[in-house]
């Protein structure tokens, strides 16, 4: 085994019986290819890739390729997702060099870190117009030794447009509705029309701009365009094979750009957003199917991704003992074995099984047929036999070797699932959603704070890794949405001791808006920022929505001065490429409309309370906030401003509708509370 073999990364572990010598990223590593003057091959990727898979087999693990190697550098294994600044940066390189980017990433450091020569996955040896890995790494080496001065001048270079990169000129800017208005112009003109979603294959789940568009729809119900853009694409991918059509949730993305054949890994934040996509558009929509989708993308994170103490595993792999898809995919056969005919004649009708399949001789689950085609063939009773055969097929499916999953607990992402699952136990009324969603919250503010600095990864129960931007962001988000799902203090008050210490460490005094990792951290050879949603939200865009809400909580306009210097860092971008700035759009909505604070004052576990808290939830639009809380209570005040010098009516509950803090005498009744929401 080489050193890996104690990492806390499955993926680095992964590794720990390659022949290749792999160190961590660490002073260890570095230390000798500056003692040695050898170049340091960096290897990045994460447990559930595909073509790291491949890449790991046809090279890492070979004899000839890991001497090549070793003989030649010093290796060293990444996992992106527990070292997002390292992988920002040097993807930042690898598309500045190369053109594109990707995982598995391959970059070639000078021994003070610099990348000079950089790609993403290469065969072992050339096909298909790529180079083989051995020859790349022999020409590397000999650039190296040979021709050092077109080395240190390329790494030069990649060093200045990459500190270029980082740097912003800060610029007086206003998010305007008419930004907005251009956005989704943009959007459209992007559409496809027939397939939903923004271009051609892949096709990735584009969960923020459908956010986006739904608080649009929400606002603005006379603007039939924004809401079928979003209709189609929810229904397309709620059909397709990119959703797991028995077991729940989404595969990261589809291969084809009709939503049909997945990637097949299951990604924590892919259906967390999706969750809160669906459950919002229930909302909008008052349409059940939209409820069912995100019911049982949550059903399945609990089911399948929740690990040990409350919090969820990273992801699930793409391959499977079986191969690609095989844990997901079924041929008639299988059907007819373990169902009685009728069930397997309605899931091949419902699904789309069939002789040869559509996958490598056999068939990926999509809604194929309506449900009416469906009791044509087997009688009316077709809901009923179809839910008896998934149960059936659920239980075979058990028995097969099943992907592998990464139980690393990323606090980025399990923020995600909290704000999901907190919306719907809200939204939904599945109070144990919403347990789940405090659980993890807890666990998160139990466990991965430590001495006050928040920290990325629990991993066998011990913070790992100082936490980035996204971590901060994200967290904050979930716990405001907690916040709005049961107006317990304590959410609010760890949101904006969060919010705090994020604009603390990652803030950019001078040019506005932040950076990824925090000026506590490792000094990489330049600071990054996280401007652009992929698929998870920028953490740039991400922290400007978090003090966007907390300020109309609040009442703090500095908080609001920062989310607007942090946007007006993409003010272009969020134009010419709308569907990549979903989450920066979504913030920059919110602080351009007029905005309404709703104050509603009295004991949560008052009927006369929830009634007004239920009102005031039916009434508001996109551009509200909601306080509650007992004005008796002084914890629920210092959460949240909103509620201060805001009085019982005569000892009852009452409501207060603001702007700007500046409010309209109480009302005292739900139907009050709705006609002034309504005015």
């Amino acid at each position: 085994m080489n050193r890996l073999a104690t990492e806390s990364s499955l993926y680095l572990r992964q590794h720990a019986e390659n022949p290749v010598d792999w160190y961590p990223w660490g002073e260890e590593a570095f230390a000798r290819a500056v003692a040695e003057d050898r170049p340091v091959l960096l290897s990045v990727g994460y447990s559930s890739c595909h073509w790291c898979h491949v890449m790991a087999h046809e090279s890492f693990e070979d004899e000839a390729v890991a001497a090549v190697m070793n003989e030649l550098f010093v290796n060293i294994k990444v996992d992106r997702e527990e070292r997002p600044d390292v992988d920002a940066l040097y993807m930042q390189a690898t598309v500045a060099m190369s053109g594109h980017g990707g995982w598995p990433m391959t970059v070639f450091l000078t021994p003070d870190r610099r990348p000079f020569f950089a790609g993403t996955y290469f065969p072992k040896v050339a096909r298909q117009g790529m180079p083989g890995f051995i020859d790349v790494c022999r020409g590397v080496a000999d650039a190296y030794r040979s021709r050092r001065g077109e080395v240190d001048a390329q790494a030069a270079e990649v060093e200045r447009r990459l500190e270029a990169g980082a740097r912003r000129t800060p610029a007086e800017w206003e998010p305007t509705p008419d930004l907005i208005d251009d956005a989704v112009i943009g959007m459209a003109r992007a559409f496809d029309p027939q397939e939903g979603g923004f271009g051609g294959a892949p096709k990735f789940p584009p969960s923020l701009a459908l956010e986006l568009l739904l608080r649009r729809a929400w606002a603005r119900p006379d603007d039939v365009h924004v809401r079928e853009m979003a209709e189609l694409t929810l229904q397309k991918m709620a059909a397709g094979g990119i959703r797991d059509q028995i077991g729940g949730g989404f595969h990261r993305y589809s291969v084809d750009g009709v939503w049909l054949v997945p990637h097949f890994e299951k990604m924590l934040y892919d259906n967390a957003l999706l969750a809160r996509d669906y459950a919002l558009a229930h909302r909008v929509t008052g349409g059940e199917h939209h409820r069912r989708v995100c019911e049982s993308t949550l059903d399945y994170l609990l089911r399948e991704m929740r690990v040990a103490g409350g919090g969820f595993a990273a992801a699930q792999d793409a391959d499977s003992p079986g191969g690609e898809g095989a844990f997901f995919v079924w041929t008639p056969e299988e059907l007819q074995r373990i169902l009685e005919p009728a069930e397997a004649q309605a899931v091949a009708i419902r699904f789309g099984v069939r002789p040869g399949g559509n996958f490598e001789g056999r068939s990926i689950l999509h809604i194929a047929a309506p449900m009416e085609a469906v009791a044509r063939e087997v009688g009316r009773d077709a809901p009923l036999i179809l839910a008896s055969a998934a149960a059936k097929m659920m239980a075979a499916r058990a028995a097969r070797p099943a992907p592998a999953r990464d139980d690393k607990v990323i606090v980025s992402w399990n923020g995600l699932a909290i704000a999901a699952l907190a919306d719907a136990g809200a939204l939904l009324g599945r109070a144990d959603h919403l347990d789940a969603a405090r659980q993890t919250a807890r666990l998160i503010l139990e466990r991965a704070v430590v001495d006050g600095r928040l920290h990325r990864v629990l991993a066998d129960g011990e913070a790992r890794h100082l936490g980035a931007l996204d971590d901060h962001a994200n967290l904050a988000d979930g716990l405001l949405a907690l916040y709005a799902a049961d107006f317990d203090p304590a959410w609010l008050t760890a949101a904006r001791d969060l919010a705090e210490r994020m604009v603390d460490l990652f803030g950019d005094a001078e040019g506005g808006g932040f950076y990824l990792a925090g000026r506590d951290g490792e000094a990489l050879i330049t600071r990054t920022r996280d401007l652009e949603d992929h698929p998870a939200p920028a953490g740039n865009s991400q922290a400007a929505w978090v003090l966007a809400r907390l300020a109309a909580l609040t009442g703090d306009r500095d908080l609001e001065r920062t989310a607007v210097r942090a946007l007006a860092l993409v003010r272009e971008e969020m134009t010419r490429w709308p569907h990549g700035f979903g989450t920066a759009l979504i913030a920059a909505d919110f602080l351009a409309r007029p905005r309404r604070e709703i104050a509603v004052v009295g004991p949560l576990e008052d009927p006369g309370t929830r009634a007004l808290v239920d009102a005031a939830r039916a009434g508001a639009g996109p551009y509200a906030v909601i306080a509650a809380g007992d004005p008796a209570d002084p914890a629920a005040a210092a959460a949240a401003p909103l509620l201060r010098d805001r009085p019982l009516v005569d000892g009852g509950p009452a409501a207060y509708v603001c702007e700007r803090f500046a409010c309209r005498a109480p009302v005292t009744t739900p139907q009050e509370l709705r006609a002034l929401l309504a005015g």
